[in-house]
């Protein structure tokens, strides 16, 4: 039994649906954000971007803008030519060869996408640094841009990079099975294209940050996911020790990815304030956002099923194209790659494999978003299954059942050689048609036609791969990542027994210092709102690799737990130690410890720190005052989430309009810690693969120019647009750590985007249309149903 089932059945604080400690803060406008930080002598800094897609700098002259009052300084990448080294990509595979180039905060001789940087004014009143910037004037000389990557790898393409010689960045395979063998033995080979289109993570809170520099050390508030690589890479850019580099992320309005990242204004600001000796702030416009924040997706695949005519899956084969953008951030080109890891979803396939190519392009790098790589997957092995059921005139769920891995199969290795910890598909599947009636619904789509509305449903049966980590997979023996991905945690019991969790984990509102604190609180016997969770500061003690992936609580968490655990254990001897009792026999009941069968014999948390820090002559003998304890997590494996989803959706036979009707999810993250947040880490991301399906796409001309540059070309989705979502949960624990648990925060955008496309193809096949790509516009759709009729309107 997991240490999170076994608090369900003491009836602990672990399972309650509590509200999040963290909210009142920040529902009150009383979290403090990048933007609300001002420091004494403090600078603003605006970047002077480019508007072209491709140009070489034929000169840049700022003496326009430095002949203002207002002016302090104006830098060009010529001024940083004493950086240490350029921005970092962090993955290097043994035997890839990746083809890159230097990458600076500032262009140097060209410019490679429209927004990228070429210099930076700086002034203390914000809006003279946007005026002075326009005095910045750049001479270009535009040069052929290409914006479309499977173009960039056509012969006589435009060079991105022309010292590469080509556009093409890598090649990378991972596969597992006799795939010849596997398309031998099918009797139908299913083959589509799937796009998986490019996005933006668009948070609520930009980017921004606040550098200060001074008396030889270097602090840096920045709204980022991983304070402690920003630490590392700013010391080895700027050439200075890490003991002097302190990275606070404040309160963070939201990720997804877009701040899993080492930018380059993180690099640019912490060095003119060196320069200057005087702090810099920078925040980002919404237009930089769209423009010059990493994007995701950006994937085309060309996928390959085989199956025998009662529906056995023989054979899997993907072929993507990543479009990388201009240059490698941090994760680039490793993000189709975390796909190929779970190419196979819930199937028991005997032989899958996936080829990847990257190529540059002149456009805004792409990186991590929204779940980065198990998305794409999850829509390329969802939509193949529908397509698949089709040409096999098999039900869409019993051909998903003929080939689920079964429950007696876990820990289940894949052909890949990939090692799923847990799962019941077959449970998930049926607890979803509990609270959905496919009969019900496909009576309704006859009557539902007759007014001009096309109903449809779509499924979608997945699995992700979670809690990044382990280093001996991820790090640069295995993956090719150059770092470890374990976690740390210290929690100190203060003399009156209060409790302080430092975590290297850098929650961003996902409410992690609520299920922290429910977790510590009942292994110490406290109440959760008597526990502290500190987190995001490089400057506080525990180290970290940040927030992604879904790893907070799967390794986060766990590394708390482990450290609360070895409190406990010291709290257990000191009690039975006073108590005269055997350290067995203490356990931990109604907030107290207690010699077990004995409740009226026990001591206080409270009690015990008094004595831990006040009297540590009545410890045992040999034990050291105090009670703090940490914890290094690397673990074993991964953790493998999964769960069905099934969309309604309704489409407008005159516009092609679509109108989600029901989501409903049923998830598997482990045993729940808090299930009301469960939910709503589940709703944000059904909420964002809705966006993505159905109105958000970033989108270039040929040339190369960004035509979605603002909300108003760009469409997040509003709660207008959204249902009231239906969720449910099946728990199977992971035996990969001792809480049992999974991770849940991607679970949404990872699952619901296939399952609305399979709607959506659902509803159009009455009119002929029997595949689609997103974004599902209406005037795609409508389209489609025109051609569908032989091209009458």
């Amino acid at each position: 039994m997991s240490l999170v089932e076994q608090s369900h059945a003491a009836g602990g604080h672990v399972g309650r649906p509590l509200r999040r400690k963290e909210d009142p803060r920040l529902i009150t406008g009383r979290a403090t954000y990048v933007d609300d930080m001002v420091l004494p002598g403090m600078l603003h800094a605006v970047l002077v971007r480019s508007p072209e897609a491709h140009a070489k700098i034929v000169s840049i002259d700022t003496s326009a803008a430095e002949a203002r009052d207002d002016v302090v300084a104006v830098f060009t990448g010529e001024d940083l030519a004493d950086l240490a080294s350029a921005l970092p990509c962090a993955w290097a595979p043994e035997g890839v060869e990746l083809r890159q180039v230097e990458h600076w905060p500032l262009a140097r001789g060209e410019v490679k996408h429209v927004g990228d940087p070429v210099a930076v004014v700086l002034c203390e009143d914000r809006g003279a640094a946007f005026d002075a910037a326009e005095d910045v004037f750049v001479e270009y000389e535009p040069l052929p841009a290409v914006s479309d990557a499977r173009a960039a790898l056509r012969d006589g393409s435009p060079l991105v990079h022309p010292t590469l010689g080509t556009n093409e960045s890598h090649q990378w395979s991972l596969g597992g099975g006799d795939l010849e063998g596997g398309f031998a033995a099918a009797d139908v080979i299913v083959e589509r294209t799937v796009e998986n289109h490019r996005v933006s993570g668009a948070p609520i809170e930009p980017r921004g940050l606040l550098a200060d520099y001074r008396a030889g050390h270097l602090t840096i508030h920045s709204s980022t996911q991983v304070p402690h690589f920003v630490r590392l890479f700013l010391g080895l850019m700027l050439g200075m020790s890490e003991e002097r580099i302190r990275v606070v992320a404040p309160e963070v309005g939201g990720g997804f990815g877009a701040k899993l990242q080492m930018t380059g204004e993180e690099a640019l600001c912490s060095w003119v304030s060196r320069r200057l000796q005087r702090p810099v702030k920078w925040i980002e416009t919404r237009s930089e956002h769209m423009a010059t924040c990493h994007h995701g997706r950006a994937q085309t695949a060309d996928c390959r099923m085989g199956l025998t005519k009662d529906g056995k899956i023989t054979a899997f084969h993907v072929k993507i194209t990543q479009d990388l953008g201009a240059y490698l951030m941090l994760l680039t080109p490793t993000i189709p790659s975390l796909g190929a890891f779970v190419m196979n979803g819930v199937y028991d396939m005997p032989a899958v494999h996936t080829d990847i190519v990257g190529a540059y392009t002149n456009t805004c790098p792409t990186d991590a978003i929204r779940g980065a790589g198990r998305p794409e997957a999850t829509h390329m092995i969802e939509v193949m299954m529908d397509q698949a059921a089709a040409e096999l005139g098999i039900d869409r769920l019993e051909l998903r059942r003929r080939n689920f891995i079964p429950k007696e199969r876990f820990p289940a290795e894949t052909a890949i050689g990939i090692v799923y910890d847990s799962g019941d598909y077959h449970a998930s599947l049926d607890k979803l048609l509990e609270h959905v009636d496919v009969a019900a619904i496909e009576a309704e789509k006859e009557e539902l036609r007759a007014k001009g509305i096309l109903r449809g449903i779509g499924f979608s049966t997945y699995t992700e791969i979670c809690g990044l980590a382990p280093s001996r997979i991820t790090g640069p023996a295995g993956f090719g990542l150059q770092t470890g991905l374990w976690e740390s945690a210290i929690v100190r019991v203060t003399v009156t027994g209060a409790v302080t969790v430092y975590t290297g984990t850098s929650p961003h509102g996902q409410g992690h210092e609520t299920t922290m604190a429910q977790v510590v609180a009942d292994q110490l016997g406290v109440d959760p709102e008597n526990v502290e969770i500190l987190h995001g500061d490089t400057g506080t003690g525990a180290m970290g690799l940040g927030t992604y992936g879904s790893r907070s609580t799967a390794v986060g968490t766990e590394s708390i737990s482990r450290a609360a655990a070895k409190v406990a254990k010291k709290v257990r001897e000191i009690v039975a130690h006073t108590l005269e009792a055997s350290p067995d026999d203490i356990v931990v009941q109604d907030g107290r410890f207690v010699v077990q069968g004995s409740p009226d014999k026990g001591m206080a948390l409270a009690d015990v720190a008094g004595m831990a820090h006040v009297r540590p002559e009545l410890l045992p003998e040999g034990m050291e005052p105090a009670l703090e304890e940490s914890s290094f997590y690397d673990p074993e494996n991964f953790v493998f989430p999964f769960g069905a989803h099934a969309c309604i959706v309704d489409v407008e036979a005159d516009t092609g309009k679509v109108k989600v009707v029901r989501h409903v999810a049923v998830d598997d993250c482990g045993p729940a810690i808090n299930p009301l947040l469960i939910d709503g880490q589940v709703h944000g991301g059904i909420a964002q693969a809705i966006g993505q399906a159905l109105y958000e796409h970033v989108a270039y001309d040929e040339d190369g120019q960004l035509v979605t540059g603002t909300f108003v070309d760009y469409a997040l989705p509003t709660a207008a647009e959204l249902p009231s979502f239906e969720t449910d949960r099946t728990e199977t624990p992971s035996p990969v750590n001792t809480l049992g648990v999974k991770g849940i925060g991607e679970a949404g955008t990872i699952a619901a985007t296939p399952a609305i496309l399979n709607a959506v193809v659902d509803a159009l096949r009455p009119t002929g249309v029997t595949y689609l790509q997103m974004p599902l516009f209406p005037e795609r759709i409508w389209r489609a149903m025109t051609d569908a009729k032989g091209g009458a309107a």
